[in-house]
């Protein structure tokens, strides 16, 4: 924040909450809407998981997992053109994972799809008005 502090001349707290308050609008236009697309950076999606039957890894004992409505992201042309041209060369050693890594599990999912034809009626709408141009 403090390069974005720097190139508009705010301090860091007004940088800090010009973005709290940016990330705070894009979570409630996502909870009202279920939609926002970010020209140039990629959509965010509220999206149904329906329910299924997981194991507890501890107990191996089968437990019941409810629907849930979870964030999907698919990311714009430009972002995925600029990590496409990425390489490991040019990345700092934190970036780079082992093969066997496996990433934590969170409310944020990654899709490469969209698919509407098994969205439930009681789902948020997909508004073309959640859209920040």
């Amino acid at each position: 924040m403090r390069v974005i502090s720097e190139e508009l001349g705010l301090t860091q707290q007004e940088t800090k909450e010009v973005v709290q308050r940016t990330f705070d609008s894009i979570v409630d236009t996502l909870v009202r809407e279920g939609r926002i697309e970010l020209r140039n950076f990629g959509v965010f999606e509220v999206k149904p998981r329906a329910a299924r039957k997981a194991r507890n890894p501890k107990t191996g004992q089968q437990v019941d997992v409810p629907e849930k409505y979870v964030v999907t992201f698919k990311p714009g042309k430009v972002m995925e053109q600029r990590v496409r041209e990425l390489s490991s060369d040019n990345l700092p050693d934190t970036w780079v994972m082992p093969l066997d890594h496996v990433p934590p599990t969170g409310s944020v999912e990654s899709t490469s799809e969209s698919d509407d034809s098994n969205q439930p009626p009681n789902s948020p709408p997909n508004s073309p008005s959640g859209s920040w141009q």
